[in-house]
């Protein structure tokens, strides 16, 4: 045994570095800015507009309801504003619905607007549906019906604002984890939705037709010909 000044334990320089290194960001101006300030700094410059294309991007909500008739599974209103809430403390933005009932003809119309608020500068960007009130609607009492009304408003809405699309919702054929092997169609049935659509045209205001016929034509214009949807044109 060497007798002497003790020795250091042996150190490996790359374990060194990589202990004493911290990652750090250059911002323009070259100041040394961590990661997290710059992400706090980024969010900090975005506009609502921004924002709101960052949500409609990352934007995720469950199906959690079951159309047995349709046999298809489809987003709630709820189902939406659940799937928002986080991106209230991410974006520092919150979401507002409200509702305006016009009662000037036989059928009742609910208008439905949905915002984002920036929570810092109170800029807003929203979007609107139209929505009738069917009260002869069978098996539905006038509250039944103004509440189903209120959230297919609700939702269609929310759905302008973030850009979510139902009609091309791949649950309606989703197998679920079967076999995916055609099954047996039942026969056809008739499908009347062009003369509803006129009758609901007929009764709603003449200030809000143009609205409605958009909308019916967003829910079935792939089920008319050129020819009816020439005919429905003609009542607005």
């Amino acid at each position: 045994m060497q007798c002497g000044a003790p020795q250091s334990p042996s150190t490996n320089p790359k374990q060194i570095e990589k202990k004493h290194t911290a990652k750090l960001v250059i911002h323009k101006d070259n100041n040394y800015i961590a990661p997290d300030l710059e992400v706090e700094l980024k969010l900090n410059t975005m506009t609502l507009g921004e924002k709101l294309s960052n949500i409609q991007q990352e934007f995720k909500a469950k199906k959690s309801r079951y159309n047995s008739f349709g046999k298809y599974n489809f987003r709630s209103a709820e189902d939406i504003l659940e799937g928002l809430k986080p991106f209230n403390k991410k974006y520092k933005v919150h979401f507002v619905i409200d509702e305006v009932y016009n009662c000037e003809s036989s059928l009742p119309v609910i208008v439905s607007h949905a915002r984002i608020v920036d929570n810092e500068s109170n800029e807003r960007i929203g979007a609107t549906a139209i929505v009738g009130v069917d009260l002869q609607q069978k098996g539905m009492q006038t509250p039944q019906a103004f509440g189903s009304a209120s959230s297919y408003g609700k939702k269609y809405a929310l759905g302008n604002l973030l850009l979510i699309d139902d009609t091309a919702d791949a649950d309606a054929t989703n197998t679920h984890g079967g076999s995916g092997a055609p099954k047996a169609k039942a026969p056809a049935k008739k499908d009347d939705s062009f003369k509803q659509s006129i009758d609901y045209l007929k009764s709603t205001p003449d200030a809000n037709k143009g609205a409605v016929l958009q909308m019916i034509l967003d829910k079935h214009g792939n089920k008319f010909t050129d020819k009816q949807v020439e005919a429905l044109r003609k009542f607005v």
